[in-house]
Protein backbone atom coordinates (compact mmCIF):
# COMPACT_ATOMS: atom_id res chain seq x y z
CA UNK A 1 0.00 0.00 0.00
CA UNK A 2 1.40 3.41 -1.31
CA UNK A 3 1.89 6.48 1.20
CA UNK A 4 3.56 6.90 4.33
CA UNK A 5 2.63 5.11 7.79
CA UNK A 6 -0.50 6.78 9.77
CA UNK A 7 -0.52 4.26 12.55
CA UNK A 8 1.85 1.20 13.73
CA UNK A 9 1.09 -1.26 15.98
CA UNK A 10 3.92 -3.23 17.50
CA UNK A 11 4.15 -6.20 19.92
CA UNK A 12 1.18 -5.75 21.55
CA UNK A 13 0.28 -7.76 24.19
CA UNK A 14 -2.91 -7.46 26.35
CA UNK A 15 -3.02 -10.41 29.41
CA UNK A 16 -6.23 -10.21 31.67
CA UNK A 17 -5.29 -11.71 35.23
CA UNK A 18 -4.14 -10.93 38.70
CA UNK A 19 -0.48 -9.60 37.24
CA UNK A 20 0.59 -9.58 33.54
CA UNK A 21 3.64 -7.34 34.33
CA UNK A 22 5.19 -10.03 35.88
CA UNK A 23 6.00 -12.46 32.08
CA UNK A 24 7.26 -9.43 30.24
CA UNK A 25 9.79 -8.30 33.06
CA UNK A 26 10.97 -11.78 33.13
CA UNK A 27 10.71 -12.65 29.65
CA UNK A 28 13.82 -13.86 28.44
CA UNK A 29 15.11 -12.88 24.62
CA UNK A 30 14.54 -16.39 23.55
CA UNK A 31 11.37 -16.38 24.40
CA UNK A 32 8.63 -16.83 21.66
CA UNK A 33 5.01 -14.95 21.66
CA UNK A 34 3.80 -18.66 21.73
CA UNK A 35 5.59 -19.84 24.68
CA UNK A 36 4.87 -17.24 26.79
CA UNK A 37 1.28 -17.19 26.62
CA UNK A 38 1.36 -20.64 27.14
CA UNK A 39 3.03 -19.86 30.20
CA UNK A 40 0.85 -17.29 31.21
CA UNK A 41 -2.36 -19.44 30.87
CA UNK A 42 -0.27 -21.98 33.07
CA UNK A 43 -0.45 -19.25 35.45
CA UNK A 44 -4.40 -18.50 35.20
CA UNK A 45 -3.93 -15.46 33.43
CA UNK A 46 -5.34 -15.06 29.87
CA UNK A 47 -3.45 -13.26 26.60
CA UNK A 48 -6.23 -11.74 24.77
CA UNK A 49 -4.27 -9.44 22.65
CA UNK A 50 -0.40 -11.13 21.58
CA UNK A 51 2.51 -9.60 20.07
CA UNK A 52 0.01 -7.85 17.50
CA UNK A 53 1.27 -5.67 15.14
CA UNK A 54 0.71 -3.52 11.36
CA UNK A 55 0.59 -0.56 9.95
CA UNK A 56 -2.01 1.19 8.80
CA UNK A 57 -1.26 3.72 5.79
CA UNK A 58 -2.63 7.45 5.14
CA UNK A 59 -5.97 6.92 3.43
CA UNK A 60 -5.70 3.23 4.02
CA UNK A 61 -9.21 1.24 5.20
CA UNK A 62 -7.09 -1.66 7.82
CA UNK A 63 -9.92 -4.46 8.28
CA UNK A 64 -9.28 -6.42 11.22
CA UNK A 65 -11.39 -9.87 11.35
CA UNK A 66 -11.90 -12.62 13.57
CA UNK A 67 -14.74 -14.97 14.77
CA UNK A 68 -15.82 -14.19 18.31
CA UNK A 69 -13.14 -14.09 20.86
CA UNK A 70 -10.60 -13.90 18.33
CA UNK A 71 -9.38 -10.94 19.97
CA UNK A 72 -10.16 -7.75 17.53
CA UNK A 73 -12.29 -5.98 19.41
CA UNK A 74 -9.32 -6.41 22.21
CA UNK A 75 -6.87 -4.52 19.61
CA UNK A 76 -9.09 -1.34 18.43
CA UNK A 77 -9.82 -0.60 21.93
CA UNK A 78 -5.82 -0.65 23.06
CA UNK A 79 -5.12 1.12 19.78
CA UNK A 80 -7.37 4.12 21.51
CA UNK A 81 -6.42 3.03 24.92
CA UNK A 82 -10.01 2.49 26.19
CA UNK A 83 -8.41 0.00 27.67
CA UNK A 84 -4.19 -0.37 28.43
CA UNK A 85 -2.06 -2.92 26.80
CA UNK A 86 -0.30 -4.52 28.83
CA UNK A 87 3.20 -4.46 26.68
CA UNK A 88 4.25 -2.93 23.41
CA UNK A 89 3.65 0.23 21.38
CA UNK A 90 1.31 1.99 19.53
CA UNK A 91 2.69 4.83 17.44
CA UNK A 92 0.43 7.32 16.04
CA UNK A 93 2.27 9.82 13.74
CA UNK A 94 5.44 7.96 15.42
CA UNK A 95 4.35 9.43 19.04
CA UNK A 96 3.81 6.19 20.86
CA UNK A 97 -0.17 6.39 22.53
CA UNK A 98 0.87 4.47 25.52
CA UNK A 99 2.90 6.90 26.87
CA UNK A 100 0.57 9.40 26.91
CA UNK A 101 -1.01 11.17 30.23
CA UNK A 102 -4.70 10.87 30.63
CA UNK A 103 -4.97 14.57 29.91
CA UNK A 104 -2.63 14.29 26.61
CA UNK A 105 -5.17 11.06 25.69
CA UNK A 106 -8.22 13.67 26.12
CA UNK A 107 -6.76 15.85 23.61
CA UNK A 108 -6.11 13.22 21.16
CA UNK A 109 -9.36 11.46 21.25
CA UNK A 110 -11.06 15.16 20.87
CA UNK A 111 -9.05 15.68 17.87
CA UNK A 112 -7.25 13.10 16.13
CA UNK A 113 -8.97 9.95 16.70
CA UNK A 114 -12.83 9.05 15.60
CA UNK A 115 -14.58 5.85 16.76
CA UNK A 116 -17.81 4.16 15.97
CA UNK A 117 -19.27 1.13 17.39
CA UNK A 118 -22.21 -1.57 17.11
CA UNK A 119 -23.95 0.85 20.04
CA UNK A 120 -24.60 3.78 18.79
CA UNK A 121 -24.26 5.62 21.63
CA UNK A 122 -26.30 8.58 20.95
CA UNK A 123 -27.84 11.20 23.58
CA UNK A 124 -31.23 10.49 23.34
CA UNK A 125 -32.50 13.97 24.61
CA UNK A 126 -30.62 15.51 21.72
CA UNK A 127 -31.89 16.49 18.19
CA UNK A 128 -29.82 14.88 15.41
CA UNK A 129 -27.77 17.64 14.94
CA UNK A 130 -26.92 18.60 18.66
CA UNK A 131 -25.72 15.11 19.04
CA UNK A 132 -23.42 15.65 16.20
CA UNK A 133 -22.01 19.02 17.55
CA UNK A 134 -21.74 17.46 21.07
CA UNK A 135 -18.12 16.66 20.65
CA UNK A 136 -17.44 19.81 18.89
CA UNK A 137 -18.79 21.51 22.36
CA UNK A 138 -16.12 19.86 24.27
CA UNK A 139 -13.49 20.70 21.62
CA UNK A 140 -15.00 24.46 23.22
CA UNK A 141 -15.47 25.30 19.52
CA UNK A 142 -17.94 28.32 19.02
CA UNK A 143 -21.80 27.41 18.10
CA UNK A 144 -21.49 28.76 14.80
CA UNK A 145 -18.46 26.80 13.62
CA UNK A 146 -20.48 23.71 15.68
CA UNK A 147 -23.25 24.06 13.48
CA UNK A 148 -21.40 24.30 10.64
CA UNK A 149 -19.18 21.95 11.24
CA UNK A 150 -22.62 19.27 12.32
CA UNK A 151 -24.70 20.45 9.06
CA UNK A 152 -21.30 20.08 6.43
CA UNK A 153 -21.58 15.34 7.82
CA UNK A 154 -25.18 15.59 8.24
CA UNK A 155 -24.96 16.56 4.48
CA UNK A 156 -22.11 13.84 3.99
CA UNK A 157 -23.67 11.04 5.19
CA UNK A 158 -27.09 12.23 3.48
CA UNK A 159 -29.40 13.22 6.55
CA UNK A 160 -30.51 16.42 5.02
CA UNK A 161 -33.93 17.02 6.41
CA UNK A 162 -33.34 15.01 9.52
CA UNK A 163 -31.56 17.73 11.67
CA UNK A 164 -34.17 18.34 14.03
CA UNK A 165 -35.25 14.48 14.47
CA UNK A 166 -34.81 12.60 17.89
CA UNK A 167 -32.75 9.34 18.24
CA UNK A 168 -36.16 7.59 19.40
CA UNK A 169 -37.94 9.06 15.67
CA UNK A 170 -34.79 7.16 13.45
CA UNK A 171 -34.69 4.15 11.74
CA UNK A 172 -31.40 2.09 12.96
CA UNK A 173 -29.57 2.52 9.51
CA UNK A 174 -30.22 6.61 10.45
CA UNK A 175 -29.48 6.42 14.05
CA UNK A 176 -26.18 4.97 12.92
CA UNK A 177 -25.24 7.62 10.41
CA UNK A 178 -25.81 9.97 13.41
CA UNK A 179 -23.38 8.00 15.09
CA UNK A 180 -20.63 8.46 11.95
CA UNK A 181 -21.66 11.71 11.05
CA UNK A 182 -20.77 12.70 15.19
CA UNK A 183 -16.95 10.55 14.51
CA UNK A 184 -16.82 13.00 11.36
CA UNK A 185 -17.00 16.06 12.96
CA UNK A 186 -13.85 15.74 15.29
CA UNK A 187 -12.57 15.66 11.17
CA UNK A 188 -10.14 12.63 13.06
CA UNK A 189 -6.99 11.95 11.22
CA UNK A 190 -7.43 7.99 12.47
CA UNK A 191 -11.03 6.51 12.18
CA UNK A 192 -11.69 3.36 14.16
CA UNK A 193 -14.78 1.43 13.61
CA UNK A 194 -16.06 -1.71 15.68
CA UNK A 195 -18.51 -4.13 13.76
CA UNK A 196 -20.02 -0.92 13.55
CA UNK A 197 -22.96 -2.21 11.00
CA UNK A 198 -23.33 -6.05 12.39
CA UNK A 199 -26.44 -4.63 14.69
CA UNK A 200 -28.15 -3.71 11.46
CA UNK A 201 -30.41 -6.06 9.23
CA UNK A 202 -28.63 -7.03 6.15
CA UNK A 203 -30.46 -4.50 3.40
CA UNK A 204 -29.52 -1.92 6.04
CA UNK A 205 -25.91 -2.60 6.02
CA UNK A 206 -25.36 -3.52 2.93
CA UNK A 207 -26.87 0.76 1.99
CA UNK A 208 -24.32 1.56 4.98
CA UNK A 209 -21.31 -0.10 3.81
CA UNK A 210 -22.63 1.31 0.26
CA UNK A 211 -22.39 4.96 2.08
CA UNK A 212 -19.11 3.90 3.76
CA UNK A 213 -17.12 3.47 0.56
CA UNK A 214 -18.63 6.69 -0.63
CA UNK A 215 -17.59 8.75 2.56
CA UNK A 216 -14.48 6.95 2.17
CA UNK A 217 -13.99 7.99 -1.56
CA UNK A 218 -14.42 11.03 -0.77
CA UNK A 219 -12.10 11.97 2.37
CA UNK A 220 -9.43 9.07 2.52
CA UNK A 221 -9.11 8.73 5.95
CA UNK A 222 -6.58 6.44 7.93
CA UNK A 223 -8.99 3.74 8.84
CA UNK A 224 -8.89 0.36 11.57
CA UNK A 225 -12.53 -1.35 10.67
CA UNK A 226 -13.68 -4.43 12.75
CA UNK A 227 -15.87 -7.11 11.24
CA UNK A 228 -16.16 -10.75 11.08
CA UNK A 229 -18.00 -11.01 7.56
CA UNK A 230 -15.48 -11.79 5.22
CA UNK A 231 -18.02 -10.53 2.40
CA UNK A 232 -18.25 -7.09 4.19
CA UNK A 233 -14.29 -6.89 4.51
CA UNK A 234 -13.91 -7.96 0.88
CA UNK A 235 -16.48 -4.86 -0.30
CA UNK A 236 -14.16 -2.17 1.96
CA UNK A 237 -10.55 -3.17 2.61
CA UNK A 238 -7.91 -2.12 1.17
CA UNK A 239 -5.59 -4.92 3.00
CA UNK A 240 -6.96 -7.24 5.87
CA UNK A 241 -5.60 -9.29 8.92
CA UNK A 242 -7.15 -12.08 10.10
CA UNK A 243 -6.71 -12.92 13.82
CA UNK A 244 -7.31 -16.59 15.69
CA UNK A 245 -6.94 -16.70 19.59
CA UNK A 246 -5.52 -13.39 20.12
CA UNK A 247 -2.70 -13.38 16.96
CA UNK A 248 -2.43 -12.11 13.93
CA UNK A 249 -2.27 -15.40 11.60
CA UNK A 250 -2.05 -13.63 7.83
CA UNK A 251 -2.03 -9.46 6.47
CA UNK A 252 -3.27 -9.34 3.15
CA UNK A 253 -5.26 -7.47 0.98
CA UNK A 254 -8.32 -9.60 0.02
CA UNK A 255 -6.96 -11.06 -3.32
CA UNK A 256 -3.92 -12.24 -1.43
CA UNK A 257 -5.65 -13.92 1.25
CA UNK A 258 -8.55 -15.80 -0.96
CA UNK A 259 -5.71 -16.84 -3.33
CA UNK A 260 -3.20 -18.21 -0.80
CA UNK A 261 -4.52 -18.78 2.68
CA UNK A 262 -1.48 -19.27 5.27
CA UNK A 263 -3.85 -22.10 6.75
CA UNK A 264 -6.73 -23.45 7.02
CA UNK A 265 -8.57 -21.28 9.63
CA UNK A 266 -7.80 -18.47 6.91
CA UNK A 267 -8.99 -20.99 3.97
CA UNK A 268 -12.58 -21.42 6.04
CA UNK A 269 -13.03 -17.92 6.24
CA UNK A 270 -12.04 -17.15 2.39
CA UNK A 271 -13.49 -20.61 0.53
CA UNK A 272 -16.89 -19.46 0.32
CA UNK A 273 -15.82 -16.30 -1.95
CA UNK A 274 -17.07 -16.45 -5.32
CA UNK A 275 -13.53 -15.94 -7.56
CA UNK A 276 -15.27 -13.39 -9.81
CA UNK A 277 -15.98 -10.87 -6.75
CA UNK A 278 -11.75 -10.64 -6.69
CA UNK A 279 -10.76 -10.69 -9.65
CA UNK A 280 -9.70 -6.93 -11.05
CA UNK A 281 -10.07 -6.29 -14.79
CA UNK A 282 -6.40 -6.29 -15.31
CA UNK A 283 -6.30 -9.62 -14.75
CA UNK A 284 -8.53 -10.74 -17.18
CA UNK A 285 -7.34 -8.90 -20.20
CA UNK A 286 -6.05 -10.25 -23.03
CA UNK A 287 -3.90 -8.13 -25.97
CA UNK A 288 -6.18 -7.91 -29.19
CA UNK A 289 -4.93 -8.72 -32.27
CA UNK A 290 -8.28 -7.22 -34.56
CA UNK A 291 -8.98 -4.33 -32.22
CA UNK A 292 -12.75 -3.02 -32.60
CA UNK A 293 -12.93 0.81 -32.07
CA UNK A 294 -14.22 1.79 -30.31
CA UNK A 295 -15.17 -0.52 -26.78
CA UNK A 296 -15.73 1.28 -23.13
CA UNK A 297 -12.98 1.68 -21.27
CA UNK A 298 -11.99 0.37 -17.60
CA UNK A 299 -8.81 1.08 -15.33
CA UNK A 300 -7.27 -2.30 -14.65
CA UNK A 301 -7.96 -2.02 -10.52
CA UNK A 302 -11.94 -2.27 -11.68
CA UNK A 303 -12.90 -5.48 -10.24
CA UNK A 304 -14.98 -7.66 -12.27
CA UNK A 305 -18.00 -7.91 -10.09
CA UNK A 306 -18.86 -4.50 -11.47
CA UNK A 307 -18.19 -5.21 -14.87
CA UNK A 308 -20.46 -7.69 -15.85
CA UNK A 309 -23.53 -5.50 -17.08
CA UNK A 310 -21.32 -3.24 -18.94
CA UNK A 311 -19.80 -6.65 -20.21
CA UNK A 312 -23.56 -8.21 -21.45
CA UNK A 313 -24.49 -4.96 -22.96
CA UNK A 314 -20.86 -4.81 -24.59
CA UNK A 315 -20.19 -8.48 -25.73
CA UNK A 316 -17.46 -7.68 -28.30
CA UNK A 317 -15.63 -6.37 -24.88
CA UNK A 318 -14.44 -3.69 -22.20
CA UNK A 319 -10.67 -2.32 -22.97
CA UNK A 320 -8.06 -1.96 -19.84
CA UNK A 321 -6.71 1.48 -19.84
CA UNK A 322 -3.45 2.03 -17.63
CA UNK A 323 -3.14 5.27 -15.79
CA UNK A 324 -1.19 6.47 -18.91
CA UNK A 325 -3.41 6.04 -21.25
CA UNK A 326 -2.05 2.93 -22.52
CA UNK A 327 -3.86 -0.15 -23.57
CA UNK A 328 -3.33 -3.47 -21.64
CA UNK A 329 -5.65 -5.49 -23.16
CA UNK A 330 -9.28 -6.24 -23.64
CA UNK A 331 -11.77 -8.34 -21.05
CA UNK A 332 -14.14 -10.29 -23.03
CA UNK A 333 -16.58 -13.00 -21.64
CA UNK A 334 -13.78 -16.01 -23.18
CA UNK A 335 -10.85 -14.32 -21.37
CA UNK A 336 -12.88 -13.82 -18.21
CA UNK A 337 -14.01 -17.64 -18.55
CA UNK A 338 -9.95 -18.47 -19.25
CA UNK A 339 -8.92 -16.51 -16.24
CA UNK A 340 -11.60 -18.44 -13.40
CA UNK A 341 -10.69 -22.00 -14.91
CA UNK A 342 -7.34 -21.10 -14.20
CA UNK A 343 -8.47 -19.71 -10.37
CA UNK A 344 -10.31 -22.63 -9.90
CA UNK A 345 -7.77 -25.78 -11.18
CA UNK A 346 -5.31 -23.57 -8.95
CA UNK A 347 -6.94 -24.56 -6.06
CA UNK A 348 -7.26 -28.13 -6.46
Amino acid sequence: MPGDVKLSCRNLWKVYGPNPGQFFAAQGATDGADALAARMREARHIPAAIDVGFDVHVGETFVIMGLSGSGKSTVVRCLSRLIDPDHGQVLLDGEDLLAKTSRELIDIRRHKIGMVFQNFGLLPHLNVIDNIAFPLKLQGLPVDAQRERAAHVIELVGLTGRENAYPRQLSGGQQQRVGIARSLAVEPELWLLDEPFSALDPLIRRQMQDEFIRIQRVLRKSIVFITHDFMEALRIADRMAIMRDGKIVQIGTPEELILNPADDYVAQFTGEVPRIKILRAGQCAELLVNHPEPLPRVGPETRIGGMLKLLAEHPIGIDVIGEGGDYLGTVTATTLIRTLAKSESADE
